[in-house]
């Protein structure tokens, strides 16, 4: 797998930073991903070539029109859904508080929407909003212990009165990967709709809502290789029957009645190109792929070749920080499915201190609360500054986690490096 490693670094402009004289080690995934020079391409040249606002009787808006049209396909393929489930806009955030107050136009004071303690805050906050319209927002615990979701709490939680159940597919903080299937058949087996937040999931593994069945599903393309935008996919029946907020001349019928405003267009034409990017690893590393394969084929092997490379290396990686005195992994179980992101706390030094030296370094890790606000507050380390966050990208290497884990097993320099700012 160490070819796919090379392939893909060749396709990264940024691949060729320094810092402090350091070679630019991008451990920094699940805060968003490194751009291929393709990606950069296609925004350049839509900007270029097809720069004009939709539906114009001239060549650029035709062509910005046709773009657009070809952005759903592609990431119907990227969903497994239909072109008219696919909806843009600025970012997840943004398109959940959008999703939010249209479905809070069916609620009825009383009602109960259910979100969790692992999730991302972007898939917590839009709901909480709606304890202002009388609507009841509870909490779904995770055990502390091994930073899973808790179904026996989902289960007693859940009611006739519930009418959407909010959860990540995966968590930016500690990398756990939820049975969103097993959500999704619970909350509909009370009559309730489901969001997930693949935000931090889409980066690592394919995406299937017709496997999942999920009513809506949102992510960011920023998180795998492609400009800062978010895609919403929401079945067609369910949201043909929201009120969103929107303007008079605004379509009111889906894929465009959530989408207010010009789109991020030259975003959105870059995304393309990174969709098109993971395919084309399919291509070239996925098994059982040949030249008869369809785009859905090409990018769910382009993905699937990712995941094996990175759970190589973040297997190495856990074991070894295992070994440095210290050091507490917070994550799920062995054995338990996970990302490539892996935190930790380092007795001695605050989170900012480990990641600040670590940067002087060349080695970019983040450090805090990942806006994962409630699950750190859980875990006790709010006020101890978070926790430390690897994550690991199809472009990361073995020599870079090495390079790491000898800084780190050298508390000593970071003593030093701290004393000496």
């Amino acid at each position: 797998m160490e070819a796919l490693s090379a392939y893909v670094r060749k396709a990264f402009p940024a691949m060729t930073r320094k810092v402090n004289g350091f070679p630019a080690a991008y451990l920094d995934g699940p805060g968003g991903y490194q751009v291929p020079q393709t990606v950069i391409d296609a925004v350049e040249d839509y900007l270029i070539n097809s720069n004009a606002n939709v539906e114009g009787a001239y060549e650029t808006s035709r062509k910005t029109d046709r773009m657009l049209e070809d952005a759903r396909e592609v990431f119907a393929d990227f969903f497994n859904c239909n072109a008219d489930e696919v909806s843009f806009g600025a970012n997840m955030t943004t398109l959940n508080f959008a999703l939010s107050q249209a479905l809070v136009r069916e609620m009825k004071p009383g009602e109960k929407v259910l979100i969790t303690e692992i999730d991302h805050e972007g898939n917590r906050g839009p709901w909480e909003q709606l304890r202002d319209r009388g609507i009841i927002v509870e909490e779904v615990a995770f055990d502390t212990k091994n930073c899973v979701l808790d179904f026996e709490d989902l289960k007693r939680r859940l009611t006739p009165g519930t009418k959407l159940v909010a959860v990540n597919y995966a968590s930016n903080a500690v990398g756990t990967i939820s049975d969103v299937k097993t959500v999704v058949e619970m909350a509909h087996a009370v009559g309730a709709l489901t969001m997930v937040d693949a935000v931090h999931f889409a980066a690592h593994r394919p995406i299937d809502v017709q496997e999942i069945g999920t009513d809506f599903l949102l992510c960011s393309v920023y998180k795998f290789f492609g400009p800062h935008i978010g895609v919403l996919y929401a079945k067609k029946e369910v949201m043909a029957k929201l009120r969103t907020l929107r303007l008079r001349p605004q379509k009111d019928y889906p894929p465009y009645k959530i989408e207010t405003g010009t789109l991020h267009q030259e975003g959105i034409a870059g995304s393309i190109a990174a969709v098109e990017f993971i395919a084309a690893v399919g291509e070239k590393y996925g098994k059982r792929i040949d030249g008869a394969a369809s785009r859905r084929e090409k990018i769910v092997a382009g993905l699937d070749a990712f995941g094996v490379y990175e759970e190589e290396l973040t297997q190495y990686l856990v074991d070894a920080l295992k070994g440095i005195e210290g050091i507490r992994i917070y994550g799920p179980p062995a054995g338990h499915p996970r990302t490539s992101t892996v935190s930790f706390t380092y007795d001695g030094f605050t989170p900012f201190e480990v990641a600040d030296f670590l940067g002087e370094k060349g080695l970019f890790v983040w450090h805090g609360d990942f806006y994962a606000t409630r699950l750190v507050e859980r875990l006790g380390l709010m006020e101890k500054g978070g926790l430390v966050r690897i994550g690991i990208a199809p472009y990361n290497t073995k020599e870079e986690i090495d390079r790491l884990l000898g800084y780190l097993n050298d508390p000593a320099a970071i003593r030093s490096h701290q004393s000496g700012r």
